[in-house]
């Protein structure tokens, strides 16, 4: 998979779902600042996951949640990640959930944005989107 933007759309030829979380919002020490080192800010997460579909192309799969990437897991662990301590910078946030994300072995890439939505009075928000894939052997 290539980062353009065709990657994390689903594909039933290439036997792709597109798994995501949108606008999951925590607490976090996020940042560079003193201020941001003490207190938790705001911080909106946003997750891709291009997952293997053992459906794809013409099927309906068994109707089990172990069949699939669970959302809720995928939240989760973002929530974990972001809250484990003081991390400086927004990449290094969104490189640790994606890799996170991919330690489900049917997930063959991630898409992780982090924004700080309180950063700057006149703008929605800032941040940073990563992308991260598993390795072929």
């Amino acid at each position: 998979m290539s980062g353009d933007a065709g990657a994390f759309a689903p594909d039933a030829g290439r036997g792709l779902r597109l798994v995501f979380v949108r606008g999951l919002e925590v607490r976090a020490l996020l940042g560079v600042h003193p201020h941001e080192q003490r207190a938790p800010q705001r911080v909106r997460i946003g997750i891709e996951a291009a997952v293997e579909d053992d459906a794809a192309p013409d099927r309906v799969g068994p109707d089990r949640l172990a069949r699939v990437v669970d959302y809720g897991r995928l939240a989760e662990a973002a929530r974990r990640v972001a809250t484990e301590g003081h991390v400086r910078l927004a990449e290094t946030l969104a490189e640790r959930i994606a890799l996170a994300v991919l330690a489900d072995p049917r997930v063959r890439a991630a898409r992780v944005t982090v924004e700080k939505p309180d950063a700057f009075a006149d703008a929605d928000s800032v941040g940073v989107t990563v992308e991260r894939q598993r390795r072929r052997p």
